[in-house]
C-alpha cells in the first residue's frame, strides 16, 4: 500500500511542479525567466517531459484510455457526491485547480500501480510480454 501511495505522490508532485495556482511552478517560472535562464528551463522541461512519458506510457499500457477515463469518472463522481452533500465548495478557483491536480494524479498513480492493485484484489500476478 505504501508503494502505491508513493507512486501517487510522485505523480502529484510531477503535475504540481508543472503547474499549480501558486507562483511556484515550472510554467510561471519559465515564462518569467525565459530570457535569462533558457538552458535551465529547457533542461527542467525535458526532465518533466521524461516523467510524463514514464507515467503516461505505464498508465496507457496497464489500464488504457478506457481505464483512465473510468478512474477519472470515479473521482468526478466522488467529488459530485461531496459537493451534493455540501462538504465541498467549488467557489474557489485555486482549490478547484488543486482538486483537478489530485484527480489527474490519481489516474496516473493508479495506472502506474495497477499491477499491484490487481494482485491485491485478485491474488493473480500479471506480467508484461518478455522477449527471450
Amino acid at each position: 500500500m505504501i508503494r502505491i501511495a508513493i507512486r501517487w505522490l510522485i505523480a502529484f508532485v510531477l503535475l504540481a511542479a508543472t503547474y499549480n495556482p501558486t507562483p511556484y511552478n515550472w510554467v510561471r517560472w519559465s515564462l518569467t525567466n525565459y530570457a535569462e535562464q533558457l538552458p535551465l528551463i529547457v533542461l527542467s522541461g525535458l526532465i518533466l517531459l521524461i516523467g510524463y512519458i514514464i507515467f503516461l506510457r505505464a498508465t496507457l499500457r496497464s489500464i488504457g484510455p478506457f481505464g483512465m477515463g473510468l478512474v477519472l469518472a470515479l473521482v468526478a463522481a466522488l467529488l459530485w457526491v461531496l459537493y451534493d452533500f455540501g462538504w465541498l465548495n467549488l467557489e474557489n478557483q485555486a482549490a478547484n485547480l488543486w482538486l483537478g491536480l489530485i484527480a489527474l494524479s490519481l489516474v496516473l498513480g493508479v495506472g502506474l500501480s495497477w499491477s499491484h492493485i490487481r494482485r491485491a484484489i485478485s491474488g493473480q500476478a500479471d506480467m508484461d510480454d518478455v522477449d527471450e
